[in-house]
């Protein structure tokens, strides 16, 4: 493929010229011929017969007649229209305009042969078709023709400025008679011989002007695993350069600090999950490259532990490491948690935030420096300049999504090597999306519970039941327990969801009056201050009910709490449904998660109802939930544009996908420099892409 001739702008294709090129530009992203050349049908209509008037349904399908003009008139009265008559060798029909009467009259030539296409609509026993397609036969046999005639992805300013699915058509056509001679190979052969894969040039004219429903299937296939494949070989190529370029420190020993934790001090013994994951670490530390390592596990899985243990080897091996979590809340939890895990260890444990005193942060420093520190625990404050370690060699990041790119990387700049990094999160990433947004990273998953933990029980309560679920919350507060009750939190509608909260706030007031019942309240208008005070006295116990909108933190523990329920739950999403559940169910206790809806339901919150009563397992709802919403919607804003896919989709051609991972990684393992004769188009390829990023920027 001839890259240059690809990248001509837009506006120099013959009909397309400055107006339209500006509207392709601003609605459809489209700048130059190759991006013209991808933007691929997202339907196609089945042209392959030609119907016969006597023979039409009364099935307002879209039908092609061939046929003549016969007569022409306009209509008055309530809307004026133009009515045409048109005859072939079998019967007659009508053809109305209600817009653009001058032009069309001016343009159709009586009584000579035309292919009509449209909608057809039986009314008081005539057939008639509303603005149909016209073109003149003699001109329909000379265009590119396909049996399957393409739909493009069009707007609403398009279609009103006179781009219609037509003139796409015609420029593509257009497009195609100039670049016949510029569309070369982009796969090496074995990989196309190997894989039965159509020609590019062959398939790229296929998806745009299909001979038949097979051709159109195996050009599909083709441009889909060619997109996925090029994907696949950035990350592959991304991780090996990792490995390769961005040297490490080696931890060579796991020595005393490790061993007598873990055959001291665990609090409990490690699932196999836990120490396959453990094994997986110990193996990325042991070598020269910076570790780039993304655990997932669910919530209460015990990711905490192996973090800490991860950081003793930095320990043993005379190295420092840190623990950063988004909020303070957090960072406080895991300081408090560590600290008891280490008490009997000889180590040194801080915890920096926002709110440190300048006396305390003074020490904090002096002692990083010199090295007296162990382990940093705390919030964003662990990246300002004044912070200084000497010699950090592990940085562990909780929820790292909820940190920049620019965030992270302040945190390398703190040594001569960059530290080793382990990034954590509870939010379960679909194994499909795993393999494109983080695929680069080399991933861990927990995927079991710590014995001992129950598994927490999802009941369905529509609110007719309310005040059977305000009996159940009174048995569960008489045991000792404690209650979350969530209300809905949609930015559109701010003031509504806090008239919600305040009016359940009240409700639940009433229900459960003080002095029996203590109960606290948390949403997005409080001052942080305020907001940490009510959480602080929810988690040390002093109220049983808290009353929240979705600003609850996730991670926040609080054992004793083993009631979740979920107002409205209708209007949440799978995963913040999953994570909500996940506050409960941290203590010994059998916990529960109500989720009370209303009776009108859509069949999206039936199927989010089902999977969250149905299951506990984080990574079959996320695959469920990227059904439902799609992956622009799952990799939210932090990855924007991580996926910006032209015709290949990652949900419905997971299977595409698979392949063309594989058969990327294992070319980037034999081959990784493209050396081999075979590769040289690959490599050609890929140097390309490299330099003209504007339809390749797929990785976040």
């Amino acid at each position: 493929m001839n890259p240059t001739f690809l990248q001509t702008p837009i506006d120099y294709l013959k009909g397309v010229g400055p107006n339209r090129a500006d509207l392709l530009r601003s609605e459809l992203g489209i700048h130059t011929f190759q991006d013209l050349m991808h933007l691929f049908p997202h339907r196609y209509i089945d042209k392959t017969r030609y119907y016969k008037i006597s023979e039409l349904e009364r099935s307002n399908a879209e039908v092609q007649i061939i046929g003549k003009f016969t007569s022409m008139k306009m209509v008055e009265g309530k809307g004026r229209r133009l009515v045409a008559t048109f005859r072939d060798d079998g019967g007659q029909m009508e053809l109305v305009w209600f817009r653009g009467h001058k032009w069309i009259k001016e343009a159709i030539k009586m009584n000579t042969p035309y292919v009509i296409f449209g909608k057809c609509n039986y009314y008081n026993g005539k057939f008639s078709m509303p603005h149909p397609e016209m073109e003149l036969l003699s001109e329909h046999e000379k265009s590119i023709r396909s049996a399957m005639q393409p739909v493009y992805p069009s707007t609403e300013k398009l279609s009103n400025r006179g781009i219609t699915n037509k003139v796409v058509n015609g420029v593509m056509q257009t497009l195609f008679m100039e670049a016949k001679n510029h569309l070369f190979e982009s796969l090496s052969k074995p990989l196309v011989t190997e894989l039965k894969l159509m020609p590019k040039r062959e398939a790229l004219f296929n998806v745009h002007f299909p001979q038949s429903q097979e051709h159109l299937a195996r050009a599909q296939y083709r441009l889909k695993f060619e997109e996925f494949f090029y994907i696949q070989l950035q990350l592959a190529f991304k991780n090996v350069n990792h490995k390769t370029k961005i040297k490490g420190y080696p931890f060579e020993k796991v020595g005393p600090i490790f061993t007598t934790f873990y055959n001291d001090h665990l609090p409990f013994e490690l699932t196999d999950a836990q120490k396959r994951v453990l094994k997986e670490i110990r193996h990325d530390l042991g070598t020269n490259a910076q570790m780039n390592r993304l655990l997932q596990g669910d919530v209460g899985s015990g990711k905490t532990i192996v973090a800490l243990m991860s950081m003793l080897m930095a320990l043993d091996n005379d190295f420092q490491a840190c623990l950063m979590a988004p909020t303070a809340i957090l960072a406080v939890q895991h300081y408090q948690g560590l600290l008891e895990l280490c008490k009997e260890l000889n180590t040194s444990i801080s915890l920096l935030q926002g709110s440190t005193k300048a006396s305390e942060r003074k020490i904090i420093h002096e002692q990083l420096e010199n090295g007296e520190l162990d382990i940093l625990i705390g919030t964003h404050a662990l990246l300002e300049d004044k912070v200084k370690f000497k010699n950090l060699g592990l940085a562990v990041i909780d929820e790292q999504h909820r940190f920049g790119v620019k965030q992270r990387s302040k945190l390398w700049h703190k040594n001569e090597y960059p530290p080793h990094v382990l990034v954590m999160t509870a939010t379960p990433i679909p194994r499909t999306l795993a393999m494109t947004v983080y695929g680069d990273l080399d991933v861990s998953i927990i995927d079991e519970l710590p014995p001992g933990r129950k598994a927490i029980k999802t009941v369905h309560r529509y609110d007719a039941n309310r005040l059977k679920v305000f009996k159940f919350i009174r048995d569960e507060i008489a045991l000792g327990r404690q209650v979350y009750i969530v209300y809905p939190l949609i930015q559109e509608s701010e003031a509504m969801d806090y008239k919600d909260l305040m009016d359940g706030y009240e409700s639940i007031s009433r229900e459960f009056p003080m002095p029996e019942y203590q109960i606290s309240i948390v949403h997005g208008k409080m001052k942080p201050d305020d907001k940490e005070i009510e959480m602080n006295r929810f988690i040390k116990g002093e109220t049983q009910i808290m009353v929240a909108t979705t600003v609850i933190e996730v991670g926040v523990n609080v054992p004793n709490a083993s009631v979740m329920i979920i107002e409205s739950a209708e209007r949440f999403g799978l995963s913040q449904l999953h994570q909500l559940r996940g506050r409960v169910g941290r203590g010994a206790e059998q916990s529960y998660c109500i989720l009370m809806t209303s009776h009108k339901l859509s069949s999206d919150s039936k199927v989010r109802l089902e999977t969250m009563t149905g299951t506990n397992d984080g990574f079959e709802i996320a695959e469920v939930d990227l059904k439902l919403r799609g992956p622009g919607d799952i990799t939210g804003t932090q990855q924007s544009g991580a996926l910006n896919l032209k015709i290949a989709d990652i949900i419905r051609d997971n299977d595409i996908l698979k392949v063309a991972r594989s058969y990327a990684w294992q070319l980037v393992k034999d081959d990784p420099k493209f050396e081999k004769e075979e590769n040289q188009i690959i490599r050609f390829m890929y140097a390309q892409m490299m330099k003209f990023k504007n339809i390749w920027s797929y990785i976040s």
